[in-house]
């Protein structure tokens, strides 16, 4: 018999299946998707892979024997005809894509041992009837009356773990171990799971469905189909969250398995709170926050069919399901689905593929769609549903742009103006509670001459290095070095000045403003030392009166005594090196604006700018998706930019500078004679990424507009391997992503 095997680190060059011979003694158990240990190379160097089929013969004459295999296969093959999908789809190797659709600790370490293995549990039960259970407790009682205890408890609950009975009983462990040498107790391991804890809740039954809820769950539950997606197109606080839990459950009813997918971290302590009560324990959990052991245990759970329902975040979309039946991606426009590291894919395509090859239907959901999405969807290739309006009829909140140019003109530089001052105040004196939202951590932007112009630049990366006041810190927010400013200038002793600011001082000028007043600060730095939920669950049972946070709290939180949301610096993501920026920017000030005036109070809502005018500011304190939606479209018309072509980034990162940019220019010569007769593909030039130097490794990049059919695909996965065996390519690491994040 045959192996065919892909392995693990090997170049993309080089990889492809090798064909391995089975030691009969493994002929019986050896399955497609079982891991394997094979020598490789000359020196038969011993490496990891996965059996991608198994087959009587081999073109090749000499093939050696594997050397081990596990048991059970970890890949079914419909996963393993994933894996070979991404594999050419992000240009990875196919055990890159094998290694991101397990969780981490089924993966072996450097000392040749899995990092999680089966939890396991002594187990205690009776063998003995209870009339003569009875009698054994009885002759016990005056010599061994811890052994009777331990026979009392068992011949109650029949079965407990050693450790609670031996506490309840009060017992050591000789008492036990007698009783299983003298047959009256038998002893026995038992598996158990590490699960992550979930607050408890009394189970309650779905809520009823309004009117046009009931409409669009209706309408989704006859249209949607596997080769049709759908999209959900609702405003904030309309009840998505509802609809999607009635599509799960009559999902779970036919003995199907669904997957909710969430953008954040953050988001997952309250869908899950919200989800347990409705679906018990047939919930599984998956995101990072978990132990190593706790994903390994859901994975396990998933796998066996004992969760039918999995919440998560990105990662979440290859969870083992029995018979999936359903895929949803709530706020579907976030890039936190897509991945930055290798391979770098977009669990969109992900779970279209996954609903095409297992029958199973995608719905993607969000008050502000990715254009790209509703685009299809105008086009008919997503089937388009619709809530317009909140689920409990409270308007939308209404929304007060406020110039900073005149809070300037009147001689008051605070970062909170006094019209966004004047109106938390009246919050706090009604007893709720105000957000407000700047997508920048720290205190500020950077620190600065006032004489010379100096700036303190991380020595590693071409960006100014963020001042953090509490820590005293000056930190680079992208390699993590740190470092403390000197009392002036370096540069020409002149008195330094601090620019910009971040969370951290407007929590400092909170404080000023409204002293011995609580507030909470939800930010990558404050999160470092509490979890989402215990910093949520504060604002909420505290009544913490102002919450002030980055894009952590922007986006499908639900708090019913909010009724004020504040948008500090609104300018700052509108001028961006992006295309996107614009969309980022409406769908992130939409659904800040969202979170307020969400139950019985009505909201409110401040936007602080200092282009008062712009169109995607205004356009989102009116909250019209529709109006910005045909405006950005006829911009990408022009910029022939997506979804109206594929662009591709063809980046390099190098020591080396120069090196990178004639290695660049040369690949722009190639792929100009490849696709020469192809008038549709434009070829940049050479430029640097936003941040072109990072760790001290330059950054640049060529972008490709062009149709990503099967041959551009080809050509580009051709000019990779080519790369990796050209010498002139040494120490520069090449990699192409498909619809890159700027």
């Amino acid at each position: 018999m045959i192996a065919r095997v892909v392995l693990a680190d090997i170049p993309y060059a080089i990889d492809r299946p090798y064909d391995y011979l089975v030691p009969e003694q493994l002929e019986e158990t050896i399955r497609p998707g079982c891991r394997v240990t094979v020598p490789f190379s000359r020196n038969d160097r011993i490496t990891d892979g996965i059996v991608i089929a198994l087959c009587e013969a081999s073109d090749y004459p000499d093939c050696k024997f594997l050397c081990t295999a596990e048991a059970e296969p970890a890949f079914s093959p419909a996963f393993i005809q994933l894996a070979l999908f991404i594999r050419e789809r992000y240009f990875c190797t196919a055990y890159e894509a094998f290694r991101i659709m397990i969780p981490a600790g089924f993966w072996f370490g450097k000392n040749g041992k899995r990092r999680a293995n089966d939890k396991v549990t002594q187990m205690a039960r009776l063998l003995t009837e209870p009339a003569e259970t009875a009698l054994v407790m009885e002759q016990k009682r005056k010599k061994a009356p811890r052994q009777a205890e331990i026979l009392d408890l068992l011949n109650q609950f029949e079965i407990l773990p050693v450790q609670d009975l031996l506490a309840f009983a009060g017992s050591g462990r000789d008492s036990i171990r007698k009783l299983a040498n003298e047959g009256i107790v038998e002893l026995f391991e038992k598996e158990v799971y590490r699960r992550p804890v979930l607050e408890a809740e009394a189970r309650e039954e779905l809520p009823e469905l309004s009117d046009e809820q009931k409409r669009v769950f209706m309408e989704i539950r006859a249209s949607l189909t596997s080769e049709k997606p759908g999209l959900l197109y609702g405003v904030t606080g309309s009840g998505k969250t509802t609809v999607y839990a009635h599509l799960i459950q009559s999902v779970l009813a036919e003995g199907r398995s669904a997957i909710l997918l969430v953008p954040e971290i953050a988001l997952t302590p309250q869908m899950l709170r919200t989800f347990t009560m409705w679906f018990g324990d047939k919930i599984a959990l998956m995101h990072s926050g978990l132990s190593v052991g706790e994903r390994y245990d859901e994975w396990k759970r998933i796998k066996r069919g004992e969760a039918s329902l999995v919440i998560g975040t990105r990662s979440a979309v290859f969870a083992p399901c029995q018979d999936l039946g359903l895929i949803i991606m709530d706020e579907e426009q976030e890039e936190s689905y897509y991945s930055e590291s290798s391979p770098r894919y977009r669990a969109r395509d992900i779970a279209r593929y996954r609903a095409l090859k297992e029958n199973a239907s995608v719905l993607f959901g969000s008050a502000t769609p990715d254009l790209r999405s509703m685009y299809h969807a105008q086009k008919k290739d997503y089937t388009l549903f619709q809530l317009s309006s909140r689920y409990n009829q409270n308007p939308l909140p209404p929304v007060h742009i406020i110039d900073m140019r005149e809070e300037l003109r009147a001689g008051r530089n605070s970062l909170i103006s006094r019209t966004l001052h004047d109106a938390i105040l009246e919050r706090m004196t009604r007893d709720e509670q105000s957000i407000l939202f700047l997508n920048r951590r720290g205190t500020n932007q950077f620190v600065t001459c006032m004489e010379c112009g100096f700036v303190y630049y991380c020595p590693h990366c071409s960006v100014a290095m963020t001042w953090h006041a509490r820590q005293r810190r000056l930190i680079c927010h992208y390699c993590g070095t740190q470092r403390r400013p000197q009392s002036a200038c370096p540069n020409c002793g002149g008195e330094l000045g601090y620019i910009g600011a971040g969370t951290q001082k407007i929590e400092a000028e909170l404080e000023e403003m409204f002293p011995d007043t609580p507030i909470l600060r939800v930010d990558a730095d404050s999160i470092s030392g509490s979890s989402h939920r215990e910093l949520f669950n504060r604002f909420i049972s505290q009544k913490i009166p102002i919450m002030i946070g980055t894009q952590m709290i922007a986006k499908g939180l639900n708090f019913d005594n909010v009724t004020l949301v504040g948008i500090l610096s609104a300018d700052q993501s509108l001028y961006m090196n992006d295309y996107r920026s614009g969309e980022k920017s409406f769908s992130l000030f939409t659904q800040v604006i969202g979170r307020c005036g969400r139950s019985q109070k009505p909201g409110e809502a401040y936007i602080q700018t200092y282009t008062p005018n712009n169109e995607i500011i205004r356009l989102a304190a009116r909250q019209d998706y529709d109006a910005f939606y045909q405006s950005e479209i006829r911009a990408r018309s022009i910029q022939d930019a997506p979804p109206f072509a594929d662009w591709v980034s063809i980046t390099c990162v190098g020591k080396d500078e120069r090196a990178i940019l004639v290695a660049l220019n040369r690949i722009k010569s190639r792929l100009m004679l490849e696709f020469a007769e192809n008038q549709h593909i434009l070829i940049n030039d050479p430029s640097p990424l936003p941040v072109v130097r990072v760790n001290d490794q330059f950054r640049y990049r060529l972008l490709l507009s062009c149709r990503l059919d099967k041959y551009t695909r080809r050509v580009l996965s051709e000019l990779l391997k080519d790369c990796s065996r050209d010498r002139e390519m040494r120490g520069i690491y090449l990699g192409i992503e498909t619809d890159p994040l700027f």
